[in-house]
């Protein structure tokens, strides 16, 4: 067994049957409607989640999971193992990061190793199934860091495409003026990760030439032949997601394309409709 355990939050939105798999540990982000507070992936998943916001008037809140969790989590793997790699979620957009660092402090018997993601969904999933299979071949904890921090430096690109702009007004990231004009214009942003915060990239209209851009920026960075992951998120648009995939099989050969999900913690920051792509090269 390796003597790392490797631990992910929730918003990297890996599959439970891949989780156990390669033996990776999830924590939950919370998401807060009014009073109620419910685990992302434990207690609320994304189909309902998406519901309950077409239902609230206001947007629901997220928080990270509480330090003394955390601390609970990692005494309980010391029982088996010497060191834990964690990876966050972007800490430009939740305090888990600033959590997993102090309870890795307060925590005794096993080092924690805290890796900042600067992002989140599948290419936060990119890091934690490296660390998982370094893990599993015997690296230590600053082996995998190393790693990761390589990876982070070469790029992970990600670029998410925001279907409501009325979800974007409710979140307080667009005022009444620029609701309005977007609407009329059919305005559609693509928005990417830059300095850890989810930023706009460019303001596109239509739906379509959105996509198409998107898809542009593929063709600047990779050759049809190139060995690459991608992946297609979307927000409940799943059909249109793997439609998605399935262009770009047929456009990239040696592609090992997946469809992934926004689930409850960045759905809030997206909104129901979305779509990312997302890929890295090997």
């Amino acid at each position: 067994m390796s003597k790392v355990a490797v631990i992910t939050d929730s918003t990297s939105y890996i599959p439970e049957h891949i989780r156990s798999e390669k033996n990776i540990v999830m924590i939950p982000l919370n998401v807060v409607f009014d009073k109620e507070t419910y685990k992302e992936e434990a207690e609320i998943k994304a189909d309902d989640f998406y519901e309950m916001v077409s239902k609230e008037e206001a947007l629901p809140k997220t928080s990270q999971p509480a330090i003394g969790e955390l601390v609970e989590l990692l005494e309980e793997l010391a029982k088996n193992y010497e060191e834990a790699v964690m990876i966050t979620l972007s800490s430009g957009i939740s305090g888990t990061y600033q959590s997993a660092v102090a309870a890795g402090e307060m925590a005794e018997g096993i080092k924690l190793h805290v890796f900042d993601s600067e992002i989140s969904c599948s290419p936060q999933a990119f890091y934690v199934l490296k660390a998982a299979e370094l893990a599993s071949e015997g690296a230590n904890g600053y082996e995998i860091m190393n790693r990761l921090l390589e990876m982070k430096n070469n790029g992970i690109p990600a670029y998410f495409l925001v279907d409501d702009l009325n979800h974007l007004h409710r979140g307080g990231r667009l005022n009444t003026a620029q609701l309005f004009v977007g609407n009329l214009l059919q305005i559609k942003p693509i928005l990417h990760f830059e300095d850890k915060k989810i930023v706009p990239f460019e303001k596109v209209r239509t739906k379509k030439k959105a996509l198409k851009r998107i898809f542009d920026i593929m063709d600047e960075d990779l050759l049809p032949e190139d060995t690459v992951t991608i992946s297609v998120i979307h927000a409940k648009r799943e059909d249109d997601a793997v439609e998605i995939a399935e262009e770009l099989r047929q456009k990239f050969v040696n592609a090992d394309v997946g469809v992934s999900y926004f689930g409850p913690v960045i759905g809030t920051h997206l909104g129901e409709g979305s779509l990312g792509i997302t890929w890295i090269k090997e």
